[in-house]
């Protein structure tokens, strides 16, 4: 990795970070009938979800462009395991952190692939399904949605996947072609 690479992904407040071999990474049906339970409550309201993802096979094959995986997360204190507003506000902290990621990745990279999780964040109202995404270029996709169990990703980057009580860390990937 890059030495601005690093440093987007330290100026955007990533806690922890590392590299997957793409061709290594799981896309799998069971991971995406979580998505179709509607455990988030995203399901069929987001471009950046399920169904409007795509199937998992479209999934995997938008993601096979690429060779490398860049696997991230963001840590955030919690009042406990019910502390529902802790995690809506903890979700929106690291929907910015990929949004700088973003904003960071596009004046020094092309052609890359930037996942998130549990919907896009980035219009109050989603047009979904019913018009066109209104920034489909500032959109992202969620790793679930895409088919990755999130916690076997986290084991092979070698990045913890659970950080603790009181605590909620959430994951996204930078997927990337390596001489980019």
């Amino acid at each position: 990795m890059n030495k601005n690479l690093q440093e987007i992904l330290i100026n955007a407040g990533v806690f922890e970070y590392g590299e997957v071999d793409l061709c290594e990474v799981e896309f799998t049906e069971e991971v995406r009938e979580y998505c179709i339970q509607n455990t988030c409550r995203q399901y069929g309201k987001t471009w950046a979800c399920p169904p409007a993802a795509g199937t998992v096979d479209e999934c995997r094959e938008r993601a096979r462009r690429y060779n490398r995986m860049l696997v991230f997360s963001g840590k955030y204190a919690i009042g406990g395991s019910f502390d529902f507003e802790g995690m809506v506000s903890a979700l929106q902290a690291f929907k910015t952190v990929v949004n700088t990621i973003d904003d960071g990745l596009r004046i020094k990279m092309s052609g890359y692939l930037l996942l998130g999780n549990e919907g896009c964040g980035n219009c109050r109202n989603c047009t979904y399904p019913d018009n066109p995404c209104r920034f489909p270029d500032k959109m992202h996709h969620s790793i679930e949605g895409y088919g990755i169990y999130v916690a076997k990703l986290a084991r092979q980057a070698g990045i913890a996947y659970n950080n603790g009580g009181n605590t909620i860390t959430y994951f996204g990937a930078l997927l990337y072609n390596e001489a980019e």
